[in-house]
């Protein structure tokens, strides 16, 4: 492994310190390996092993379909419970990595005589891969800097970071716990495929790992591109070579093919902007190795006047074709435009144009509080390892910097990015740390233990190694002729340079010397030794406290991120801890009192759940294909009622809502009217971000959302003058802590339910074919005909005939005043405009305000209302204008508390809202507070 990852051991390296050495290094390696195992288990510990969330869900539920139907029928698997009239071809739109994985791992153990259930298998594989991505993160340490101690030292902080842990914990089977492991392989065998010896066997390793990445997360394009960023760079650098050729271009045709080859995927390698780069970077390779074959052949020097006229006509040649073959498809639609997810990463959240992409809370950006709550102290530390890793001349420590680069990039532009920011700051940390380790080692051993090598140093020892190997260790005529030759033909084996850069390199050698020489001189060894005392004595009490300091974070955040959110623990006021389960028993409940055929309406975040648990037809889920069947759902739930029932009773025989304050369906509701406006443009006229559909100051309902059907079944009979029409709608369930309702849809249409559920109404891509698409009843034709399909501002292949909603709800989102229209001069929209703080309007001067006692906020009541609704959404929205002229009119607003004892400060670190924050201070929010569970904001 150390001759595979580093190379040989020097022989002047003594044997008994190196295996005193490598014991504390395994003990180490034995421990963080246990430690990343055992700290994503709280979850499986305190609720069992239970499916967390809502993607975990569809997940499972998949993994479940191809160990019950095969390979085959996975693939052709079209399902019509999901998505209803329409279906979902889940073959053809999942990444199936995961699901394959886990199959196989179930089997392997009842082949082995350990037989464990599907479910129980699922839970465990996030905290298995997690164990896994953090081996294999070490190594890729090891590799980028030459150090095992920067190695062990990275591991064992990738082992409990938070920013990994987030994605891995128990029962978390999502496919960011596998695709992370998945990713660090794919680096750790490219950066050791371009590094001699075995170099070509790695680089098919290393594609054969990157399909595996494919097959297991749309987070691919970032790796990809990544590796091509690494060769482009180290072209530039001049570290172009054999090996380097070779190896890209093996990892990019066995990637690139297999790629191919995972239905999800397709030509996309070949064809979407987001994976060019790559392609083109393939290209460049390819015409780089013609060049210099063409150069050698000619026997002229690397930077001579004849190789720079090779290059220049290849090249000339290469981009004339590449602009002939893009002119060609350019206009065909072959290249596909961004993604709004991957534009999403270039712009400022909740301005991609697409209000679907902007109503999901985690791709808010990052700020400095997520970055200190996800990396702890690695944050402070990976500056510096940044810094110390521009210095390596390793052609892989590049790598490591580029990575930084590119992480923190993204990462600052979406808050689910910060995952990725885990093993990198792991990785600076350990290479920091790692080197100040084998610094103060090497200076008490006249044969350094643990020295970092160069990638020059290394290379030449791996030269030297495979020089003896060729020459069998003979040193006569052949050892002669193999010197001779490398003299006559130096330009095939090392690139020679002009005389004119001879000067600098002598300079450079000379002040080297002079440098080595200092730096061995006796008096600088004693100060190097007594720096090293003080050093070490630093990183022995340094790292006892602060080692200890990041575990016990680790452990405490592990607990807070393993909380299943489907269930939790809560308190009672009379102090009694309880388990809150409503979510599971409202869809055992649909499992158990419905017909198999039943229909679910419900926003698309609880589909994957309805349909894992309840198996039960569902409308929408987080799939989030199709923008205007969720506008229709949007539409459905946020028209006045009986207009929504006339749609409804065609689509749904129940519908299920989610209730009891904090992040339910009211929180969400201005989501719900933005998506569906932007596709029925007469549900907001003239307002793209639906302004009025809200509440006023103090919780008071517009009428919009007053009329809304959501409304009135979220709040039927629970607020005084709100109910249902009983002949349009039944509540038939409500769960024992109030988070979900359930309403029966009366008079429903079994003509559109007979006709949707007939095959014959169904479009085939070709007869005989398993895909076969649904269609909406005729019914709803003329409800289908008024949508619009939703263009994104990046569609370039199509005109664009949404330019005007898409440049109001720009400028409304970015907070500009927009033209005004006639819907707005309507008294009702202007009572809504004055009392939310429309733009333009400045906000009424603040009063003096009382900071509460802590005993006056303790009796603040904990319940869920329309006012901690509000909060939330107010807080989840950054809508800070209409939050502060709240709190201006009403500062102990600031104080309110839902039923589970969390408040808007509470919230606003939840979403790393720092000026949310600092306006809640500014209204003396209290922050010594605790929750139900405990915990402080």
């Amino acid at each position: 492994l150390r001759f595979c990852f580093v190379g040989t051991m020097t022989q002047q390296t003594r044997l008994l310190p190196q295996i005193v050495a490598w014991a504390v290094r395994l003990y180490i390696i034995r421990l963080a390996i246990i430690s990343s195992y055992e700290i994503r288990l709280f979850a499986i510990k305190s609720y069992g092993l239970v499916i967390h969330e809502f993607d975990p869900w569809f997940n499972f539920r998949a993994t479940q379909y191809l160990a019950d139907n095969g390979w085959t029928a996975f693939f052709q698997w079209f399902d019509y419970r999901a998505w209803y009239p329409l279906g979902r071809p889940v073959g053809t739109t999942i990444y199936p990595g995961m699901q394959i994985v886990s199959v196989c791992l179930w089997k392997i153990f009842a082949f082995l005589g350990h037989p464990m259930s599907l479910n129980d298998v699922c839970c465990y594989v996030p905290a298995w891969f997690g164990a896994i991505a953090t081996c294999c993160l070490g190594l890729l340490t090891w590799e980028c800097t030459g150090s095992p101690n920067a190695g062990v030292i990275a591991m064992s902080i990738m082992a409990v970071i938070p920013a990994h842990i987030m994605r891995s914990v128990g029962g978390g089977y999502d496919n960011e716990s596998v695709a992370m492991t998945a990713m660090l392989l794919t680096f750790l065998l490219w950066n050791r495929s371009i590094r001699a010896p075995y170099s070509k066997f790695f680089a098919v390793l290393a594609g054969f790992a990157y399909i595996f990445m494919v097959a297991a997360w749309g987070g691919y394009i970032f790796v990809i591109n990544m590796v091509g960023i690494h060769a482009a760079v180290l072209v530039v650098l001049g570290h172009f070579n054999d090996d380097l050729y070779w190896s890209y271009t093996i990892f990019y045709v066995i990637g690139t093919y297999g790629a191919t080859c995972v239905p999800v995927v397709g030509w996309a390698p070949l064809k979407s902007l987001e994976q060019l780069a790559p392609c083109a970077v393939f290209i460049v390779y390819q015409a780089l190795q013609f060049c210099e074959v063409q150069r050698k052949s000619l026997k002229v020097s690397f930077n001579s006047a004849a190789a720079w006229k090779i290059r220049i006509r290849v090249f000339g040649i290469v981009a004339t074709l590449g602009a002939v073959v893009v002119a060609i498809l350019f206009p065909t639609g072959y290249f596909g435009p961004l993604s709004s997810r991957v534009r999403g990463l270039f712009v400022k959240h909740t301005r991609t144009g697409n209000p679907l992409v902007d109503s999901v809370a985690e791709h808010q950006p990052a700020n400095e509080q997520a970055y200190r709550t996800y990396l702890h102290h690695t944050y402070k530390l990976a500056p510096y390892g940044f810094a110390l890793s521009l210095i390596y001349t390793r052609s892989s420590a590049r790598f490591v910097s580029l990575w930084t680069c590119v992480v923190f990039f993204f990462a600052n532009k979406m808050m689910r990015l910060v995952l990725l920011a885990g093993p990198v700051t792991s990785a600076l940390s350990g290479l920091l740390l790692g080197a100040m380790v084998d610094w103060c080692l090497e200076q008490f051993s006249d044969f350094p233990m643990f020295k970092v090598q160069s990638s020059d140093s290394s290379e030449s020892t791996e030269k030297s190694v495979t020089d003896s190997k060729t020459t069998g260790g003979k040193k006569s005529k052949k050892g002669t002729k193999t010197s001779e030759s490398s003299k006559s033909s130096g330009s095939s084996s090392k690139v020679e340079e002009d005389d004119i850069l001879k000067p600098f390199k002598e300079a450079l050698a000379s002040l080297h010397a002079a440098s080595v020489k200092i730096y061995d001189h006796s008096s600088v060894k004693a100060l190097r030794k007594i720096t090293a005392v003080v050093i070490t004595f630093g990183l022995l009490v340094g790292g006892k406290q602060f080692g200890r300091e990041f575990w016990d974070y680790s452990q405490q955040m592990a607990e807070q991120l393993s909380s299943p959110s489907i269930m939790f623990h809560a308190q009672l006021r009379d102090g009694t801890t309880i388990t809150v389960d409503d979510y599971r028993e409202a869809y055992w409940w649909l499992r158990d009192n419905t017909a198999d055929d039943a229909r679910v309406m419900a926003w698309w975040d609880y589909g994957y759940q309805i349909s894992g648990i309840a198996n039960r037809t569902t409308i929408a889920d987080g799939n989030t294909w199709n923008h205007e069947h969720i506008a229709t759902l949007g539409r459905c739930l946020t028209a006045p009622e009986k207009d929504a029932h006339r749609i409804v009773r065609h689509l749904a025989d129940y519908v299920l809502i989610w209730t009891g304050g904090g992040g339910d369906d009211l929180a969400k509701s201005p989501h719900m009217a933005r998506i569906g406006n932007s596709v029925f443009s007469d549900i907001c006229p003239g307002d793209p971000t639906c302004s009025q559909f809200g509440f006023y100051q103090g919780g008071v309902p517009t009428p919009m959302m007053e009329k809304s059907l959501l409304y009135k079944l979220h709040s039927h009979l629970m607020k005084p003058g709100v109910s249902i029409d009983q002949d349009l709608f039944k509540e038939v369930y409500r769960s024992k802590y109030g988070k979900v309702r359930i309403y029966q849809v009366l008079k429903i249409s079994k003509e559109s339910k007979a006709w949707v559920a007939d095959p014959s109404n169904r479009v085939c891509d070709a007869p005989g074919s398993w895909y076969c698409v649904g269609q909406y009843p005729p019914a709803l034709d003329k409800l289908i005909a008024r949508r619009k399909n939703f263009a994104q501002l990046e569609d370039f292949n199509s005109a664009n005939k949404n330019s005007e909603y898409n440049r109001e709800y720009m400028a409304r989102m970015n907070g500009e005043k927009p033209a005004p229209s006639s819907s707005d001069q309507s008294s009702d929209n202007s009572k809504a405009a004055a009392t939310q703080g429309q733009d333009g309007e400045a906000p009424p001067k603040a009063p003096k305000i009382k900071r509460r006692s802590k005993k006056w906020a303790e009796a603040v009541p904990w319940e869920n209302n329309e006012q901690t609704t509000l909060m939330y959404q107010l807080l989840e929205n950054n809508d800070l204008k209409t939050l502060e002229r709240w709190l201006t009119t009403s500062p102990d607003s600031v104080h309110i508390r839902s039923e589970d004892g969390r408040g808007p400060l509470w919230w606003a670190n939840e979403f790393g809202n720092q000026d949310a924050i600092r306006l809640l201070k500014y209204f003396k929010v209290r922050d010594d507070l605790v929750d139900s569970s405990g915990q402080k904001p």
